[in-house]
């Protein structure tokens, strides 16, 4: 049997076909336009978002020319928006994980961070969803509900109201413990708890649906980064992967207990089904295909394509720090912007965009230090996905900077494959398990530790020296 896997993500939906055996049958990719502000704002229109969704799964069963059982979703995670629960018309534009506008609500939560923490497992930072949430009712409306995209497009697709407990697990509102909506961390947000989805495993069978064509029961509902987790078959504590897309999000296996990280990550929920349960800890990088898409606007690129053929073997003394939306984890520093050091008149363009490369990888490896540092055990092999993963300038510098083997994943799509490989678990009423694979690269270092660890260290140092004084630095 086969079945439609949705991925919905930040910049585009994709939609694919994969049979039992793990083939792939069909793929339809739609964009999605993200709108960008100078004060914090990242948006995308409801309806379009709506109709990516729609159009992909349209085309992809098309595509496919066979019948499947069954439709998964993947989603963003923390994007949120109101809508009306009777109509499911959305009442607002969507906020996108990116957006920082919900600083101000984190600010005036401060004096509880700490026991926000230790109920959710996450920091208090405006990626997540509750900040942002919040900030809708106070600044945008008071009607209908608020809810991240999935329970939107799960409304619009079956008419239930429900959320799974991955997406669940990054509001700042689930206790990472009982993985049900806590009363306390509700009210710190101005949040009733009584209006928030029903979280289901991510296995359910959420409902019936005919927005694709024929009806068909949407069954297996995930984040985007823990299907990707599953899909990479990081099934075992101390696996860990990276997804390389509009961000980078690296994530570890963390088995079925809670760690509670003391180096600035975050304890999400892996998945959790009928049979098992796991989390995971992880750690953001908030721009990676996105500071590559930035140095296309500045003409720099024509395409992400190019890094191979555009960058120059060295930096030549550049320093890109990152932080052209903040920085994720372990810094946490909203109010950071991204700072390009020197410069001189032999400065290229190709110096630049090995800089902007570099800097996202020294990200990675700073993200890949911390997991080792909580869970005691060093990521020696790193897998990895997503469109950047097929950039050799890239995956080198992360080989090189995080000491350890990259190991590419064959496929352009690991997130569809984690959530079919959930969905087709769930129809057969199996224990979840991905489908095997074999590394379509194999990246070792070319550098000694040394040189890496003296690379991590001067771009920290920038980062630092860029900081604004407001806040203390934590790193």
């Amino acid at each position: 049997m086969s079945v439609l896997a949705i991925d919905q993500g930040t910049s585009a939906t994709k939609a694919a076909v994969i049979s039992d055996e793990g083939a792939l049958l069909a793929l339809v990719e739609v964009p999605v336009h993200v709108d960008y502000g100078h004060d914090g704002l990242v948006e995308v229109d409801p309806q379009a978002l709506w109709n990516s969704v729609i159009q992909a799964g349209q085309q992809a069963l098309a595509l496919a020319g066979g019948s499947v059982t069954a439709v998964g979703l993947a989603n963003q995670g923390e994007t949120v928006l109101a809508w009306d629960p009777v109509t499911s018309a959305p009442l607002t534009r969507a906020i996108v994980w990116q957006d920082g506008r919900a600083a101000s609500v984190c600010a005036g939560l401060h004096e509880h961070a700490s026991q926000i923490a230790d109920r959710s497992g996450l920091v208090l930072d405006p990626y997540f969803s509750a900040p942002k949430m919040t900030w809708i009712r106070e600044h945008w409306t008071d009607q209908g509900v608020v809810t991240t995209t999935d329970s939107w497009l799960l409304h619009r697709l079956t008419g239930a109201f429900v959320t799974d407990v991955t997406t669940a697990s990054r509001s700042l509102l689930m206790n990472i413990e009982t993985l049900a909506w806590d009363e306390h961390l509700c009210r710190h947000f101005g949040i009733d708890a009584a209006a928030l989805p029903v979280i289901v495993d991510c296995d359910a069978h959420v409902g019936m649906t005919s927005a694709f064509g024929p009806s068909l029961p949407v069954v297996g509902v995930m984040v985007d980064q823990q299907a990707a987790l599953l899909a990479q078959g990081c099934v075992e504590p101390g696996q860990a992967k990276c997804t390389f897309g509009t961000g980078a999000f690296l994530l570890a296996n963390a088995g079925d207990s809670v760690i509670r990280s003391a180096r600035g990550l975050t304890t999400s929920v892996a998945w959790s089904t009928a049979s098992q349960k796991a989390y995971c800890i992880d750690g953001q990088v908030f721009t990676a295909a996105a500071a590559v898409n930035w140095l296309s606007g500045l003409g720099l690129l024509t395409t992400a394509s190019e890094l191979d053929s555009r960058a120059a073997p060295d930096t030549a003394g550049v320093q890109f720090t990152g932080g052209l939306a903040g920085l994720g984890a372990p810094w946490w520093r909203t109010d950071a912007r991204a700072a390009l050091t020197g410069l001189t008149l032999g400065t290229t363009s190709g110096h630049i965009i090995r800089a902007v490369v570099q800097a996202i990888a020294a990200q990675v490896a700073d993200l890949c230090q911390a997991v080792a540092a909580d869970t005691g055990t060093s990521i020696t092999h790193l897998r990895v996905d997503g469109g950047l993963s097929a950039s050799v300038t890239l995956m080198q510098a992360q080989a090189d900077l995080a000491q350890a083997e990259i190991h590419v994943y064959p496929h352009a799509h690991a997130t569809a494959y984690g959530v079919a490989a959930m969905t087709n678990a769930a129809m057969r009423g199996l224990p979840v398990q991905p489908w095997p694979w074999s590394a379509q690269r194999v990246y070792t270092p070319n550098w000694s530790a040394g040189r890496a660890a003296q690379v991590i260290d001067l771009w920290r140092q920038a980062v630092r020296a860029n900081l604004p004084a407001s806040q203390e630095v934590t790193t």
